[in-house]
């Protein structure tokens, strides 16, 4: 696994995207829980051709802040970049922008794990 590795997500806020929608808020703007999930799937991504046969990553901490809101139609783009490899633990900076600007940033962690073993404990 390679330091630097990057991807970037994007979404266009719609009302299905929405804290209010969502339940994280009651006002009509791109929710937090549909920001961090853009930013895990930017991390995912970044190293899921990466992986041997059968492996995947699953998050296990993210740490950002959500510091500008985005209306509905905005679109939104996550960005992640693979900054440390401990074993299986990766650790990315993660960050996410408007056509304004920034809107949220932060770190995330994630384990590689056999697919098939890590479902068979569910």
């Amino acid at each position: 696994m390679e330091i630097g590795l990057k991807y970037q997500s994007r979404v266009v806020v719609s009302e299905d995207n929405t804290a209010l929608k969502l339940g994280s808020g009651d006002m009509a703007v791109f929710a937090t829980p549909a920001m961090i999930a853009l930013m895990e799937n930017a991390a995912m991504n970044a190293v899921a051709e990466h992986l041997d046969a059968g492996a995947t990553t699953v998050g296990t901490m993210m740490k950002s802040s959500h510091i500008k809101a985005s209306a509905v139609g905005a679109t939104i783009t996550a960005e992640a970049e693979l900054v440390a490899v401990e074993g299986r633990r990766l650790c990315f900076v993660v960050k996410a922008w408007d056509e304004k600007g920034t809107i949220g940033e932060g770190e995330h962690e994630r384990f590689i794990v056999d697919r098939e073993r890590f479902l068979s404990k569910l």
